[in-house]
């Protein structure tokens, strides 16, 4: 079996590929990467979500790291992943294995490796990971390695604190209801809230490993509880985040469900105005020309990257940029950890209603009449061998016409995206994270969107 790193770590389903066997030899590979690596420190953070056996794994992992002569921090309960990030800035260790599959549907379980920045690693590095898995000859056992327990809740909190304007909040008041959709995010944002004397409502805030008999996404279809809940207590907003909070939903108080592209171009805006920031934003392929609207409004450049939040936290690094954002709901803004953030999101979204006393989805339509509106979908087509054939061919294809369009340039960053006037565009790539083909799209109307998609799928599949 072979183990690939995709875009945001390894993931598979667990007792199939995910097994202990095969996470002893991924822990065995990164304790060869680590030992061999110039400068290391032999310090490593392992942590894990609340999916099914993550304590388990963390342990075998643990255990196996530190009799290779590691110092191992073992975080204490089931911890966010951009918790793991500042931990692993602020106590300056060589980096963090967490045990985590994200948003996925419960039976996945993954090893997500971030780097001595915070960051996700970046290909030059898992590529090296991957590299190891093939060495015959294991790592030798050493003397000096130890467990220690972490708990990095509190000094996570307390950096939010710098910058999240918390004052605005406080003085605004408000009524919020957030779900963490029963993960890492319960105990996190809620409390940085409720520490603050602001009015939260929490939902499914215990553990279980099959997350309701659904995937741990915030995405609209996933919220029907959340939109209730803000229904019957007329709250000023509801959030929610996914299985490792580094996503994030969030939903106005009238239920309109605020698309993550939407939020990432709002924000901006918002940024932008409040902190007088005028660097860059980032955003992936995949993410609205909104943000490019926006940008072009206020005057700051746009960075495209591929998929996977890496290359975004690579700019964010450099000091290059105000925001970075993902439209699978990822996240990070200027000082922050390279690491979308789920639950920093949700919080930017209550202060800019605070700040501007405006409700959000007001914001979004005055947004609109200002820049335009847009409209965004995807689509998922199962990877079988068949549809992995036809996608190679396609990515190779360089048309001047699709579906009665004229394309106007064709972008091969991750995939292969034909872009048509009016910012309208077409993107086919596999997942990093799942075994599909995604299809995006995004016109300037609802209908031109499912007509494009219907015509990629029927491009695609022939």
């Amino acid at each position: 079996m072979s183990i690939k790193f995709g875009t945001s770590g390894w993931r598979a389903v667990i007792a199939d590929e995910f097994t202990f066997a095969n996470v002893r030899n991924v822990t065995e590979a990164i304790c060869r990467y680590l030992k061999n690596e110039p400068g290391s420190r032999c310090r490593l953070i392992v942590g894990h979500d609340t999916r099914f056996m993550g304590e388990k794994f963390s342990d075998v992992a643990a255990e196996m790291i530190a009799a290779k002569g590691l110092k191992v921090l073992r975080c204490d309960h089931p911890v966010p992943t951009p918790t793991v990030a500042h931990a692993i800035r602020s106590l300056k260790t060589d980096g963090a294995m967490n045990f985590t599959a994200s948003h996925n549907p419960p039976e996945y379980q993954g090893i997500k490796f971030s780097t001595p920045d915070g960051a996700p690693a970046l290909p030059e590095v898992t590529n090296k990971i991957e590299a190891a898995l093939g060495d015959a000859d294991p790592v030798p056992d050493e003397d000096g390695g130890s467990i220690e327990g972490l708990d990095p809740r509190q000094a996570y909190l307390d950096d939010l604190a710098t910058k999240i304007n918390f004052d605005a909040i406080e003085k605004a008041g408000g009524k919020f209801v957030y779900d963490p959709l029963w993960g890492t995010g319960r105990g996190y944002l809620n409390k940085a809230l409720a520490d603050r004397g602001v009015s939260v409502e929490t939902l499914h805030d215990w553990r279980d490993v099959t997350f309701g008999g659904q995937a741990p996404e915030p995405g609209e279809e996933h919220l029907s509880d959340l939109k209730a809940a803000i229904k019957s207590s007329e709250a000023t907003l509801g959030l929610a985040t996914d299985g490792d909070s580094d996503r994030f939903g969030v939903i106005a108080h009238d239920g309109t469900f605020i698309t993550p592209n939407e939020l990432i171009a709002l924000l901006t805006d918002y940024l932008v105005e409040t902190r007088g920031w005028k660097l860059g934003v980032a955003r992936s392929v995949a993410t609205s020309h909104l943000v490019d609207r926006v940008a072009k409004d206020r005057g700051i450049k746009v960075f495209e990257t591929p998929v996977g939040f890496k290359y975004i936290g690579a700019l964010i690094n450099k000091d290059e940029i105000i925001l970075g954002g993902e439209e699978s709901a990822g996240l990070t803004i200027r000082g922050h950890y390279p690491e979308k953030d789920g639950i920093l999101a949700c919080l930017l979204a209550v202060e800019a209603v605070a700040v501007r006393q405006t409700p959000l989805v007001e914001q979004l339509k005055q947004l609109w009449n200002r820049v335009g509106r847009l409209y965004s979908g995807r689509i998922g087509i199962k990877l079988s061998d068949e549809v992995a054939v036809k996608l190679k061919e396609k990515l190779a294809e360089d048309p001047t016409e699709f579906a009665g369009r004229k394309v106007l340039s064709t972008d091969r960053i991750d995939g292969v995206q034909f872009r048509f006037e009016n910012d309208t565009w077409i993107l086919l790539r596999p997942s990093g994270t799942e075994p599909v083909v995604r299809i995006y799209a995004e016109a300037e109307s609802d209908d031109d969107v499912g007509k494009l998609l219907e015509e990629g799928k029927k491009y695609l599949l022939g």
